[in-house]
């Protein structure tokens, strides 16, 4: 696999700070953006470089400059639970809006985005709300991305646990339709996937869901 200059925009996210030293062990040089001065630390300790930016305070002309001498970008934030709806429009969607744009105007080509796999289906009317704007927001971010001229690779996990890899996942392109309990994977998993993505020109331009199964998962890439 070529090495790369990668840059993680939410990089002390739960899944980023798994992945990076996955990419950091594969020899690639990762950048952490984190929002938090006190997370410097924590993702120098993971062998990135940090990068001090708040996506929802910024646009792309601040971040461009960061990503410059990337070849890959991935985005990785999320606002995360009991953050209210408001904040999922602006970090979820407007997060990723704002690091597709800046990437393109730094010359980054790869662009990988985690999202989930729901945002695809119709959502109870009854659901609470900040739920909604959470399917909403990863929907319209996903779909403003395979717009774009970026070679994007769209990874939708089912429901994160923090259990321990097992190297073996389900892929498709939409999930068949499943017991809930079935539809988890562990976080290291999911990095494992977007770490073994870098190396795939299959991956471009596809979108599909993943969650624990019993394929490998160079295997189960390799039929994306």
């Amino acid at each position: 696999m070529s090495k790369y200059r990668i840059a993680i925009v939410g990089g002390h996210g739960q899944i980023a700070r798994l992945l990076t030293p996955m990419l950091v062990q594969d020899g690639h040089d990762v950048l952490s953006v984190v929002r938090n001065e006190d997370h410097v630390s924590v993702v120098e300790s993971l062998g990135a470089q940090p990068i001090v930016a708040d996506i929802e305070s910024m646009d792309a002309r601040d971040l461009a400059p960061f990503l410059k001498g990337c070849q890959v970008a991935i985005f990785a934030a999320g606002a995360g639970p009991g953050s209210g709806a408001r904040r999922k429009r602006t970090v979820d969607y407007g997060g990723s809006i704002l690091s597709q744009q800046a990437a393109l105007e730094a010359g980054v080509t790869r662009f990988l985005q985690i999202s989930a796999l729901v945002v695809d289906q119709p959502v109870d009317p009854e659901a609470e709300h900040g739920w909604k704007e959470y399917v909403r927001a990863k929907r319209d971010a996903d779909k403003a991305l395979r717009r774009t001229k970026l070679d994007w690779t769209i990874v939708r996990p089912g429901v994160l646990t923090n259990e321990a890899p097992t190297g073996k996942v389900q892929i498709a392109s939409r999930m068949p339709g499943l017991a809930a309990d079935s539809l988890t994977i562990p976080r290291a998993d999911v990095a494992a996937v977007v770490a073994a993505c870098l190396g795939l020109e299959n991956t471009v331009k596809k979108t599909f869901d993943v969650i624990s199964g019993s394929t490998p998962i160079a295997q189960a890439l390799d039929a994306v």
